[in-house]
């Protein structure tokens, strides 16, 4: 699976795209985030305020409790606003 980070969340990981195999036991969003989360320091801060976290699963919005089966691409960035 393709992972995309957006804005703030990438420049704290300190890249914009990875591929990345998740375990079998990760199979939501939440999962995955929290999986990435366990990764290193950075990761950590990245996701360290899961609300604030936007995802969408082959560029569609998708809520934290969506499942990830199937999809080829997560991205992740912060809320949206104005204009």
């Amino acid at each position: 699976m393709r992972a995309l980070y957006f804005a703030w969340i990438r420049e704290r990981i300190g890249k914009a795209e990875e591929e990345i195999v998740v375990p079998e036991t990760v199979v939501t969003v939440a999962d995955v985030i929290a999986w990435l989360s366990g990764k290193d320091e950075c990761y950590a801060a990245a996701f360290e305020s899961t609300k604030s976290i936007r995802a969408a699963l082959d560029r569609t919005h998708a809520r934290h409790d969506a499942p990830i089966a199937g999809a080829r691409e997560i991205a992740f960035f912060p809320p949206m606003t104005g204009g």
